[in-house]
């Protein structure tokens, strides 16, 4: 078995999260596998924050490296960063890691192409859902991407920073976004909603109502992560 590595802390409750569907999933698909084989390494969000919001890319790359090389040593085989906003700079903490890493953005456009979807809505911070790296990667292989408006931006942004980040998960929250959900669904023909902020699915997963399929990043991520572990 492959030995995972997880870049966490970004933030700590969705960390949580892989961590307990990551076993839940390997006993389910290797029940006779024994514990998986993992180490993880808690960065510091706020840093990361403060960069992204000063734009200091480079600063977060190197954070990134400096994680990704302290799970190297610790005998990692492959490794993963454990959100969706630091994969902006996830080429150039590639280019720099000594092990491979398991993009999650790559392994929500095979989600996506795996369901039919063509057409799909994105949900995240604002650095992600600004950035390139979710159209490009998608739009690559045939798959539309539509955005919420520039308020709702700013409403899901907030509300991430504010409370799913230092983990407070408010109902009228959950309504708020989940409504946003609909509409893009509803107005702009998204076939399904990607979670693209590893905090939303902890919001959002209990949602009543919504008509619109949701693809969890986290799980889609965690699937992707346990096949690579079992492989050997």
């Amino acid at each position: 078995m492959k030995t995972l590595g997880i870049v966490g802390g970004i933030g700590p409750e969705s960390t949580v999260d892989y961590y307990k569907s990551i076993l839940e999933v390997h006993r389910a698909r290797s029940p006779q596998a024994g514990a998986p084989r993992l180490v993880i390494v808690s960065l510091d969000v706020g840093r990361l924050i403060a960069w992204m919001q000063d734009g200091q890319l480079d600063a977060v790359t190197g954070y990134l490296v400096e994680g990704v090389g302290q799970l190297a040593a610790a005998g990692a085989d492959f490794a993963l960063i454990s959100a969706n906003t630091p994969h902006i700079v996830f080429d150039e903490v590639q280019a720099r890691s000594p092990i491979p890493l398991l993009s999650i953005v790559e392994a929500t456009r095979d989600a996506v192409r795996a369901r039919g979807f063509r057409r799909v809505a994105l949900l995240g911070t604002r650095f992600t859902m600004q950035a390139r790296f979710f159209p490009d990667v998608l739009g690559r292989a045939g798959i539309a991407l539509v955005l919420p408006a520039p308020e709702e931006q700013a409403l899901i942004h907030d509300k991430y920073l504010g409370e799913l980040i230092p983990g407070r998960f408010l109902p009228g929250t959950r309504d708020a976004i989940a409504a946003i959900a609909m509409r893009l669904h509803r107005e702009q023909g998204a076939e399904a909603v990607i979670l693209g902020g590893t905090e939303l699915p902890l919001l959002l997963r209990d949602a009543p109502g919504l008509a619109v399929p949701l693809l969890d990043t986290t799980a889609i991520h965690v699937d992707a992560a346990v096949t690579r572990m079992l492989e050997g």
